[in-house]
Order: C-alpha cells, then sequence, then structure tokens
C-alpha cells in the first residue's frame, strides 16, 4: 500500500497529543517507514476503507494507527496509541 500524503485533523491531533500523548511526527514516522497494515472494515464511502498500521517508531515506541485510505492514496488518521498486548503479539508474528 503506498501512502501518498498523511492528513491528521486538528482535532484528532489533540486527542493523540492529550489522550494517547503521540505525536504528529511519531505517527508520520510510522507511516513512512514499513509498518504492517490491515484491513479493519469497510469505510462508509465505496474504496475508502479503515486500515490498522501496526509498526516500531526509531525510539523503540510500539504504536497502533488507525486510518482510512482515501482513494487518492491519502491516509487519514483517525486515531493512534501505543499498541496492545493481542497487537503487540499480531506485530511479531508475522
Amino acid at each position: 500500500m503506498f501512502i501518498e500524503r498523511i492528513i491528521i485533523p486538528a482535532y484528532v491531533l489533540n486527542e493523540l497529543q492529550w489522550k494517547h500523548h503521540v505525536s504528529e511526527e511519531e505517527v508520520q514516522e510510522l507511516l513512512r517507514g514499513h509498518p504492517k497494515i490491515y484491513f479493519i472494515e469497510k469505510g462508509d464511502i465505496v474504496g475508502e476503507n479503515v486500515y490498522l498500521a501496526l509498526g516500531q517508531i526509531e525510539s523503540g515506541r510500539y504504536l497502533s494507527v488507525f486510518f482510512i485510505y482515501k482513494k487518492n492514496k491519502d491516509a487519514l488518521v483517525i486515531s493512534a496509541r501505543d499498541m496492545a498486548k493481542k497487537e503487540r503479539r499480531l506485530y511479531e508474528k508475522k
């Protein structure tokens, strides 16, 4: 999956920083790297589905980033947080 541009709306960024203590730079680093990407569910718009990216960033932190993959190859970030134990096992398995 090729991501042309990463979009993080201001209201999402505020929640990431306040609630999950995840910075915009960390999200960018994860999605620009080589995360493992999993289909989550079909989106409301045909061809725009929700995906989960799992990966480890340079600082060693393991993150989960949920995003909508748009038709124009943009990733619209809807949430990001530290990986849950179940996600970590999935990430390390493959």
